[in-house]
């Protein structure tokens, strides 16, 4: 490098010191980070970002990484969920941000390669998403290998699923649903309505599923050095769920989305509520109105949590200029996964979740902001002491107020009197 600038002429040495000078920026701002500390996977993701290569190759890479390691059992074949008939079924999302261009897979059936196929779905084809029988059929015209998705894992869960009466399941309003394996008839009264007497808690899907260990998801974002970025995701989708369930890792602003000119979200957790407020797509519409990462993604699951107090679930979130930022609820911590140039090797950050988050103040001091999170019964009490503090300061100036205005009359009447007292 040395012998090239010195061998070039001024013009020359000052252009491509410039260059040199720029690429080490750019390069310096590539990054992934990913749900969960699946760190294998963000270093696989990373690598292809070190090779020069893009960041859709990047996501691609980092979660068929995942796949491979059968993440938590929850992500790729073989893993801990199958559906009721005992199947093991893939759903996968690839999208880049210039274009929002994209490719998703739901209910893969014998092809293990779930976000490549997701990713020839975007290459390959004027569709977005492509479902069941016909996105392998696709798969396997492409060349993909036909292999089972089941392993002696998932089926030793489903045969114990089974033996324990099929519980917990998802059908709801359905007799004896919640005693015995289907099939089950519709819980109806004489005016062919739902029975009001069997219907399901309206917090029941907010229990079911309501730690990582049941349903998990890897999202991951990623950054080149183009400037480009790029989201994907993969999940083996709910434990013992209804055949024909589509996840919300697979639908576009749902499991995850991204916009180059502004940033990328990914979310996990219980993807059935999860999927009915967008979270990923309210996070970066949020970052392009102006708020920070980290308030964006808190107030994406917030919205969830109010009508949902203590959902499973989390969102992670980042800026095209490199921010990180993430929320959760319904568990103490939450774990992501990040690299970039300046570190070494991949990172985890930890950072603690309201199990039921309650009233949010956003407060604003110049060009800072700031969120201040009380729960249900430290809100009141904030609310009475914030009071209180306002009523004693409020005071303290009318007294202060008052008492300004007596000196001056004080002193008119002393000097009256002193006059009176020099005529007498």
């Amino acid at each position: 490098m040395a012998m090239l600038l010195e061998n070039s002429r001024p013009w020359n040495k000052l252009m491509l010191a410039t260059a040199i000078f720029l690429c080490f920026e750019v390069c310096d701002n590539v990054f992934v980070v990913n749900t969960w500390p699946f760190v294998d996977a963000t270093e696989a993701a990373y690598s292809v970002l070190s090779d020069h290569g893009s960041a859709v190759d990047s996501v691609v890479a980092g979660c068929t990484q995942c796949e491979v390691d059968q993440c938590d059992g929850t992500v790729g074949w073989g893993g801990i969920s199958p559906d009721e008939d005992g199947h093991i079924t893939l759903d996968a999302l690839v999208m880049e941000g210039s274009r929002q261009d994209m490719g998703a897979v739901i209910q893969l059936k014998s092809v293990r390669e779930a976000s490549q196929v997701a990713l020839a779905v975007l290459h390959h084809s004027f569709h977005s998403v492509l479902v069941g029988e016909n996105a392998t059929n696709f798969a396997l015209g492409l060349g993909f290998a036909d292999q089972t998705l089941s392993s002696e894992r998932s089926t030793e869960v489903w045969r114990k699923w089974k033996e324990n009466d099929c519980q917990p399941n998802y059908w709801k309003n359905m007799i004896n649903s919640t005693l015995q394996c289907g099939p089950y008839s519709p819980a109806t009264n004489n005016n062919n309505s739902v029975d009001s007497t069997v219907v399901d808690k309206p917090d029941e899907l907010t229990k079911r599923n309501s730690n990582r260990k049941d349903h998990d998801t890897i999202g991951m974002i990623a950054l080149d050095e183009f400037g480009d970025m790029a989201v994907g995701t993969s999940t083996n989708g709910m434990s013992h769920k209804i055949p024909g369930r589509a996840s919300d890792s697979a639908l576009p602003g749902c499991g995850a989305y991204v916009d180059s000119a502004v940033g990328g979200a990914v979310a996990t957790g219980n993807g059935d509520i999860m999927m009915r407020f967008s979270p990923a797509f309210l996070t970066v519409e949020l970052m392009r109105a102006g708020l920070s990462v980290q308030e964006a993604a808190h107030r994406a699951v917030q919205r969830i949590a109010e009508k949902y107090p203590g959902t499973f679930g989390a969102v992670v979130a980042a800026s095209k200029d490199g921010e990180f930022g993430a929320a959760c609820s319904g568990m103490d911590t939450f774990t992501y996964s990040y690299r970039r140039d300046s570190s070494a090797k991949a990172e985890l950050v930890e950072i603690s979740c309201a199990k039921h988050p309650g009233k949010t103040f956003t407060l604003e001091f110049g060009n800072s902001t700031g969120i201040v999170i009380f729960s249900d019964y430290s809100f009141y009490l904030a609310l009475f002491l914030l009071s209180t503090c306002f009523l004693v300061m409020m005071s303290f100036l009318l007294y202060c107020r008052r008492s300004k205005e007596s000196k001056p009359k004080e002193l008119g009447i002393k000097l009256i009197w002193n006059n009176a007292e020099a005529h007498d």
